[in-house]
């Protein structure tokens, strides 16, 4: 007999207590090892449509809910005892009639009481629109959509589409959206065979288990399901073959990082004796792929001994430390200390903040070695223009800042790649034969260039994932120039697993529709879609400090005294100098909290805390960012210093992408404060409330 669990048990697990969970899990895990054991006492659902639903007492109030056929065994849901059966009774599991996926099928008996969101205000007068009015039930068929819900469907206006969306098949529900937005989605596949649960939209919401030790995995991280189920789409991306360096785009929340981590399992089972490695621009990202990856695979897995995380900037230490000896890394801080000690004394009218930028993204990135050089290097992202004179300047100044860097035998990250990258093209050895590259959006020059270099042994050998909105540290660049060639071999991610649709439509607004590369790669960030709905945002203008610390403490007291625990809460700030506001908040909630650092990761019972730089690669149920003020985001000695509009230009997008960055790592609820005057990102966001 197969032995399944369902998307549904883990989602519906997660929403126990501790103490519930372990019961549920020993509940389960026996059940594995034998369904017959006496132990288990099964009691048929005798009000649920589908005969086949059983529920099993795990503990106390606590009922699991299965459902058995001759050939499988399928684990569905758990709660406490009324909610358990309820849910039971209202649900079946069959196979679609035309596409054969096994579905399981909220049976559709009272539709008039569909809720309408109470934060959604509709004109009594105004007249209902129905977005699938012209569709017929045999297109909606074609599309995965239970034949329940057919004319139900047809005839919503656009609130009422998507409660039902939240209440269809993940395959059907995406498709309701896509059509409600004005576009096509993609014919459901057809089962070849008689056994649904082998179809791809099947495989998503359904996970087989065959030993003990991978369901005892699955368990332990009832929240981290998207680790274990693939949407069919992201399937295609990590498996596919590729003619050369490929890469994985999407909004944030799509799953590139899912897609990445099985990229490195499918190049691990294709090719059983390659090294591959699974990286990323920062150590604290770095631990986290670690953490994700060890609940995929397992700690002690044949495929975790085979599949390395590290960061890049840990690799460049080894690498470097191996053919030349350890080196002491010359840190921002450091070269802008020494930047502002030269043009003092070359008495040059540059601005410290330009010379910093020149430097860090022209002549320490390309790693230019001449004055000719300079005349020469791309300055893509680069939008103010220097002549002739200017340049020689800047190439004097940029010597002068070498020389400091020498004497202290202190040397940059990009001067630390290029000489690896040199010694292993003399050397011709190659560490890794894939590279896996995870927030690609945020890779230097020289690190490219590095990847590129060990990344030539096989045409697949390299693999991007990265969101060009999320870029907060580098400045765009070719990678074409670079020797990375993804033209043909870029695809983008639509469904968006995390954050609900309503703080995902909000949090949109900060990013343009369309974007170019300088490859000429197009994004286009319409389209995409939430798999689930929420409450919309709040964001709410301040009159003072005082009362936006009010209303943080207020919000952090109902979520924590809901079903929240502290962990699931995440607080970002714009910078440092905003945090007395924050601690101030927390102290009045009476939370105990974390700031984060090189881990990014709070433990448990505390709230995260950190600035939104830090908040790449995190998620939580809850979401604050808080001190949102006009002369904070974008932050006012950013814009102050810009040397010209091109500069400022730049300054503003990042800036931009910063509050995106921080406002989508919310699952469920987002707050953004501030205290007026309010950043006019947040008032583009359309800032409804005044307190």
């Amino acid at each position: 007999m197969n032995f399944r669990l369902a998307t549904t048990f883990r989602e519906s697990l997660g929403k126990l207590t501790g103490q519930e969970q372990k019961t549920v899990k020993t509940t389960v895990l026996d059940l594995q090892l034998d369904p017959a054991h006496p132990a288990l006492k099964f009691h048929r659902i005798d009000k649920a449509k589908d005969p086949n639903f059983w529920s099993i007492r795990a503990s106390g109030d606590i009922r699991v809910i299965v459902h058995k056929t001759k050939a499988d065994f399928l684990v569905c849901y758990v709660d406490h005892h009324d909610k358990a059966y309820h849910w039971a009774e209202r649900r079946r599991v069959e196979n679609h009639p035309k596409t054969g996926a096994t579905q399981i099928v909220e049976i559709r008996e009272r539709v008039e009481e569909i809720p309408v969101f109470k934060h959604v205000e509709v004109e009594v007068e105004a007249p209902k629109v129905r977005p699938l009015e012209q569709k017929t039930v045999d297109e909606l068929l074609s599309f995965g959509v239970p034949e329940d819900w057919c004319e139900t469907a047809i005839e919503a206006d656009e609130i009422e589409l998507l409660e039902i969306a939240e209440r269809l098949p993940s395959e059907a529900a995406e498709a309701l959206l896509d059509l409600a937005d004005g576009k096509t989605p993609e014919i459901a596949a057809t089962s070849e065979g008689s056994d649904g649960f082998e179809h791809p939209d099947a495989q998503r919401r359904f996970h087989l288990f065959t030993d003990e030790e991978e369901l005892a995995l699955a368990l332990e991280f009832p929240w981290e399901q998207w680790t274990v189920f693939l949407h069919p789409s992201q399937r295609k991306f990590a498996e596919q073959v590729y003619s050369g360096p490929a890469r994985v785009a999407g909004s944030a929340g799509t799953g590139k990082t899912v897609v990445a981590m099985h990229r490195a399992v499918a190049l691990a089972r294709r090719y059983p004796d390659a090294k591959i490695l699974l990286t990323t621009f920062s150590t604290a990202l770095a631990d986290l792929l670690q953490i994700k990856m060890a609940r995929l695979v397992g700690e002690t897995s044949d495929l975790a001994k085979r599949i390395e995380v590290r960061s890049l900037p840990d690799l460049c230490c080894t690498l470097y430390a191996q053919e030349f000896g350890k080196f002491v890394a010359a840190e921002d801080e450091e070269v802008r200390e020494i930047i502002a000690e030269v043009l003092t004394e070359s008495g040059a009218s540059f601005s410290p903040s330009f010379v910093w930028s020149e430097w860090k993204f022209v002549l320490d990135a390309w790693q230019v070695e001449s004055i000719e050089a300079y005349r020469e290097v791309p300055r893509v992202g680069r939008r103010t223009r220097l002549g002739s004179q200017q340049r020689e300047v800047m190439w004097e100044i940029g010597q002068a800042v070498r020389k400091q860097l020498e004497e202290r035998e202190h040397i940059t990250w990009a001067t630390a790649f290029r000489r690896i990258t040199e010694a292993l093209n003399e050397s011709g050895k190659r560490p890794y034969d894939f590279l896996i590259v995870d927030e690609a959006q945020d890779l230097g020059v020289a690190e490219l260039i590095f990847l590129a270099t060990i990344g030539d042994r096989h045409a697949e050998s390299l693999f991007f994932a990265g969101d060009g909105g999320q870029r907060i540290f580098q400045q765009p660049v070719s990678w074409k120039a670079l020797g990375v060639d993804i033209r043909g071999r870029s695809n983008r991610l639509r469904i968006n697993y995390r954050t609900s649709h309503q703080i995902r439509s909000r949090a949109d607004i900060l990013l343009p529709e369309e974007s170019t590369d300088p490859d000429g790669n197009v994004t286009d960030r319409t389209g995409t879609i939430s798999v689930f709905n929420g409450v919309p945002p709040e964001l709410i203008c301040c009159d003072d400090r005082d009362a936006e610390i009010g209303t943080v403490a207020k919000t952090l007291v109902e979520w924590l005294g809901g079903d929240y625990s502290p962990e699931e809460v995440g607080i970002f700030v714009r910078s440092e100098a905003q945090f007395p506001r924050l601690r101030a908040a927390l102290k009045q909630a009476g939370v105990e909290w974390a700031e984060l650092e090189r881990t990014s990761l709070a433990p448990e019972g505390k709230v995260a805390v950190s600035t939104m730089h830090l908040a790449k690669g995190l998620e939580f149920r809850g979401v604050i960012v808080m001190a949102c003020d006009h002369d904070v985001v974008p932050l006012e000695n950013r814009i102050v210093e810009a040397s010209d509009e091109g500069d400022l230009e730049e300054i503003y997008s990042t800036e931009r992408h910063l509050l995106y960055v921080a406002a989508t790592r919310a699952r469920e609820q987002l707050l953004i404060t501030g205290v007026n005057p309010v950043s006019e990102f947040v008032e583009d966001m359309e800032l409804p409330d005044r307190r």
